[in-house]
């Protein structure tokens, strides 16, 4: 992420200005024989070569899921058109109750997540639109209730013999590093259904109904029906999900205090842009 915005002259503050390094890059790059795409090839030759050192002999693919992929996911499949791309698309309403659960214990602070809920989903679905013939697509949903066949056709899409207790024997695989799942790999040793209701716990009360109904429609059917849903029967789901109160009174007051960290954020994006 950080090679490739190097050519990115937004997005990104440091102390010694972003924006001014990035014309001197191109400037470097004018230079070249081919222009930024030398410098691209030359950005991809360095991956090859840092994902090598880190596999052992024999690997075929390495697996590369970094979530914010999805700001330069048109580079990455432009340096690597050989690679196997998984889009991995999950219900909305789950996401925001998993992002609540995993990154806010329970408390609804989903402005540290904006970039993701709003710029993630628009770059994801334009992006498969535009390369569902070198993709696979995959919904969460199914894999919990189909997963052998699921499983089967992701084996068949990367060219891997499928063995059935891979989906009973995932938990035995270790990833070394800080990062990562910090729940659903403790939580569950096998592939378990429960998460397909869980979220209805999570968005219960009417302040969380309301913003969850305003994120569908923002969403909207399009962009839904590219991702394997029908936004008709989403709305059916959040409607129908159990009343709660719970939060109520939290939740009110982290949206206050989001509409504030959001103006200050766009404030300050607009200030890097014109500087």
């Amino acid at each position: 992420m950080p090679y490739l915005y190097t050519l990115k002259p937004h997005g990104v503050y440091a102390e010694y200005s972003h924006r001014t390094m990035v014309k001197a890059v191109e400037d470097f790059c004018e230079g070249l024989p081919n222009g930024k795409l030398d410098y691209e090839r030359e950005l991809r030759e360095l991956v090859l070569r840092l994902y090598a050192k880190h596999t052992t002999n024999g690997c075929k693919y390495f697996l590369d899921k970094t979530p914010r992929y999805h700001l330069i996911i048109e580079e990455v499949i432009r340096l690597f058109p050989e690679a196997k791309f998984i889009f991995l698309w999950r219900n909305p309403l789950a996401i925001i109750a998993s992002l609540v659960e995993t990154f806010g214990r329970g408390k609804w602070k989903l402005w540290h997540h904006r970039v993701d809920l709003f710029k993630g989903i628009v770059n994801l679905v334009s992006a498969y639109s535009a390369h569902s013939d070198l993709a696979c697509a995959v919904r969460y949903e199914d894999i919990l209730t189909n997963s052998d066949a699921e499983c089967k056709r992701l084996f068949a899409y990367l060219g891997l013999p499928f063995h059935s207790e891979v989906t009973s024997s995932f938990d035995g695989v270790q990833l070394a590093g800080r990062l990562g799942d910090p729940v659903g790999a403790k939580q569950y040793r096998r592939i378990s259904p429960e998460p397909l209701t869980k979220w209805e716990q999570v968005v219960a009360n009417p302040v969380r109904k309301a913003w969850c109904r305003r994120y569908l429609y923002w969403v909207g059917a399009q962009r839904l029906r590219v991702m394997g849903y029908d936004i008709d029967q989403l709305f059916a789901q959040l409607n129908s999900a159990p009343m709660s109160f719970r939060f109520l009174a939290s939740d009110l007051l982290y949206l206050t205090y989001s509409a504030a960290q959001v103006a200050m954020c766009r404030a300050q994006e607009d200030l890097l842009f014109y500087t």
